[in-house]
């Protein structure tokens, strides 16, 4: 068996594994693996959805736009699935949101009429997604609270740290224009909270540009 039937064998083994073996049968046959590059759009706001996204390793951000504007509801890690995606089964297989790569990703994608058809076949499989709407749930509500009453300061930094945890607690290149959008403000102000955190301490650079923070201790320089 090759390195890619290995790592998809053993993500279908680690997620669905509680479902049973007729239902890992099923999974692989009707799944598809794809790897997808950093920086490419998987759907779009308005868009039609084809398949359900189950992220074996990788990074991807779901967020929205309004007048030019970005507005991140949440990152998908390894092992996670596209709740968005998902839900798009019961609002006629359009997308609400919009969702691109932000590193080189390994994907599982389940065709939407398959899995409306496991929905009834194996219902337990719901279990899984219920775990990801509590999740995604409580990442919103953090996002209001922050957005309410933390200083930017504070959401910069935690901006930053979800991008290191994607990265693997690596030092990651981080783009003012980028963090601006996604925190709902201007490059200009990011900027100098930036440089008012490093002066902090709070976060450094490596030699190539790129960022960590304080509580982590950098790979490489």
């Amino acid at each position: 068996m090759d390195k890619k039937n290995n790592i998809v064998n053993e993500f279908i083994s680690r997620k669905f594994g509680f479902l049973g073996e007729d239902f890992l049968e099923e999974v692989r046959l009707h799944s598809k693996y794809d790897k997808i590059a950093a920086k490419q759009e998987i759907i779009n706001e308005g868009g039609w959805v084809k398949y359900v996204l189950f992220l074996i390793k990788g990074a991807i951000k779901v967020y929205s736009l309004n007048d030019g504007r970005e507005l991140v509801y949440y990152y998908i890690g390894d092992d996670e699935n596209c709740l968005m995606t998902f839900s798009s089964i019961f609002n006629n297989n359009i997308s609400k949101v919009n969702a691109i790569t932000e590193a080189d990703s390994d994907v599982m994608l389940v065709p939407l009429a398959v899995m409306n058809r496991w929905l009834v076949a194996f219902p337990a499989i719901n279990r899984i997604f219920f775990h990801e709407y509590e999740r995604r749930f409580s990442a919103v509500m953090n996002m209001i609270n922050e957005a309410m009453f933390h200083h930017l300061d504070t959401r910069v930094l935690n901006y930053i740290k979800k991008k290191t945890e994607l990265a693997g607690n690596h030092p990651v290149k981080v783009k003012h224009r980028e963090i601006a959008a996604g925190l709902g403000t201007s490059r200009e102000v990011v900027s100098r909270v930036l440089k008012k955190i490093e002066n902090e301490g709070k976060i450094f650079k490596n030699q190539e540009g790129k960022v960590f923070l304080a509580e982590y201790i950098p790979v490489s320089k």
